[in-house]
């Protein structure tokens, strides 16, 4: 779903105070790349004054020859990494990082079935911590992606034996998804609104309160079904399923426009644990969803 991290007090006030655009955005966080030239001169050098201003009296200005300015202006300019700024390189690195934990997670929990209750558990309380801690943990998060793939796995195993093949659908369709979506954000073509978003948030609480009132009433046996209501009645649960599955593609985007807004904003190096942990929820949470929905769909077979 989308990254409460993102959606922080925190994060947006440190992503906006590094923005550089002026008023009140131009007063940079602890931590931030202080670039441009008004920063301090190493020790031991003579800060050049700025175009326009004029030399103290008594203080002798920094000359430099011929041949050192062009050194200068011949090196690489510094990078994000170099400056400690969040990157789409950085991002992308810490992101497979956690996937490939996930898929560790998931094949041990494919051969031990056991874990998929523990992995559960654990997974939902670290993930509730990482949701809402102000900075990031790269140890919660990892720990998070191990014991979700202990679920992924387990779950997936056993909807292995009742529907074979069925696990290998779902990854494709995972990736499907994820690829298109990804497509459709750097092409322009869907982006996040006002509008969009007060709706993606009405959705979800309908989206909530339907699952809970569905896990009532499979915990208090008012419906023996496998998916509680969605499993009695599978048009209906086929239609939670489409719904859940649009929603966490539009998480996607809200996680990409983010992630980009941190990267221009250039926000700290430690945030691209954030993205990468919003990434990895959304992506569990759509594996599962297109799990399920397969699993009604071949629940006849």
């Amino acid at each position: 779903m989308a990254n409460p991290v993102f959606n922080s007090k925190n994060f947006q006030e440190q992503m906006h105070s590094g923005d550089g655009r002026g008023g009140a955005a131009t007063q940079q966080a602890p931590g931030w790349y202080q670039g441009g030239s008004r920063g301090q001169a190493p020790q031991g050098q003579t800060q050049q004054p700025q175009f326009g201003q004029r030399v103290p009296q008594g203080q002798p200005s920094q000359q430099y020859t011929p041949e050192q300015l062009e050194q200068m202006y011949a090196q690489p300019a510094a990078g994000p990494a170099d400056t400690g700024r969040m990157s789409y390189n950085d991002v992308i690195a810490k992101t497979v990082i956690t996937l490939l934990l996930v898929v560790a997670g998931a094949a041990v929990g494919w051969n031990m079935p056991a874990l998929m209750l523990p992995g559960a558990i654990v997974g939902l309380v670290l993930g509730l911590v990482n949701a809402f801690k102000r900075e990031p943990s790269p140890v919660l998060i990892l720990i998070y992606a191990a014991a979700q793939g202990l679920f992924l796995g387990g779950i997936s195993g056993v909807f292995e034996q009742m529907w074979p093949g069925i696990a290998v659908q779902a990854v494709l369709a995972t990736l499907c998804v994820f690829a298109v979506t990804l497509a459709l954000f750097a092409s322009g073509k869907w982006r996040v609104s006002k509008k969009s978003v007060k709706i993606f948030m009405v959705a979800m609480i309908g989206y909530a309160l339907f699952s809970v009132v569905n896990l009532f009433l499979m915990l208090f046996g008012v419906t023996d079904a496998m998916f509680g209501l969605r499993g009695e009645f599978p048009l209906l649960g086929l239609g939670i399923g489409l719904l859940a599955v649009f929603l966490a593609a539009f998480s996607l985007i809200m996680d990409f426009t983010a992630i980009t807004q941190g990267v221009q904003a250039g926000a700290p190096q430690k945030y691209s644990w954030s993205a990468a942990f919003g990434l990895t929820v959304t992506l569990i949470w759509l594996y599962v969803e297109i799990l399920r929905i397969l699993a009604i769909l071949r629940g006849n077979d």
